[in-house]
């Protein structure tokens, strides 16, 4: 489904971002692992090992894509391995919780300057390669962007302002047959959920439709869909992955 296409996807290391990176690499796509510092390294390594156990291909790059040179350097290494780039999954993303009065002003930028400046940092850099053959952009978004989350006034704006980045870049390059979506998932069961009580699990359970939470591999389907041709006549559609929860 992605036979030599080359994807390069932030935050890479461990969860979401890990599995939509081995999704990728099952259906052909060459891969590039990101993690923000060396000390994640080790953690990118062994993705990068597991694509190449699978019979693929993929490097690892350190960028903290909060950085707008390092943003371009996880590009340009990517059109020096591999040539070009077809698929950018701006997915990297950090939570700093905190009731809006007890949140300091460095917790709302850290949370900003990575979940939304560091997507417009990599879409920058990545759409003029892009634009001459095409490509897919994909933003990790969250529910919270979308119905807002008492205790995550800086998520939920970044995560807002990333629905409003994927409208308007959609618009600016759907004519260079770039295409730009985002997902928005709801509560998935990956390492931040799983630290929960098995309480709170059940309160949360109830809120939702479909009575659970999402596995990262859904997530993941849903990326591997927007990536692929199968999406061919979609762009600038934000798709839930939530099980009802907001809907």
């Amino acid at each position: 489904m992605l036979k030599e296409k080359v994807a390069v996807i932030t935050g890479s290391n461990r969860g979401i971002g890990r599995t939509i990176a081995l999704t990728f690499a099952k259906q052909g796509a060459k891969v590039v692992i990101n993690c923000p510092y060396e000390n994640f390294l080790d953690a990118a390594n062994e993705v990068v090992n597991e694509i190449i156990a699978l019979g693929g291909e993929a490097i690892a790059v350190v960028a903290n894509i909060a950085n707008f040179e390092e943003s371009k350097k996880l590009i340009d290494m990517t059109i020096e391995k591999f040539g070009k780039i077809d698929i950018l999954v701006n997915n990297a993303g950090i939570t700093r919780d905190m009731l809006l009065l007890r949140m300091t002003e460095q917790e709302f930028d850290d949370v900003i300057n990575v979940n939304l400046k560091g997507a417009f940092n990599c879409t920058k850099h990545a759409v003029r390669p892009m634009m001459k053959s095409g490509g897919s952009i994909i933003n990790m978004t969250s529910v919270s962007g979308l119905s807002g989350n008492a205790g995550q006034v800086n998520y939920s704006a970044a995560k807002a302002g990333l629905v409003g980045l994927t409208k308007s870049t959609a618009k600016e390059f759907a004519k260079k047959n770039i295409r730009v979506n985002a997902i928005a998932p709801g509560f998935i069961d990956t390492e931040m959920t799983q630290g929960l009580t098995d309480e709170l699990k059940k309160e949360i359970n109830k809120n939702i439709p479909l009575k659970r939470m999402g596995s990262v591999e859904e997530v993941a389907n849903v990326a591997l869909f927007l990536a692929s041709n199968l999406a061919s006549y979609v762009t600038g559609e934000i798709i839930r992955v939530d099980g009802g929860m907001i809907m």
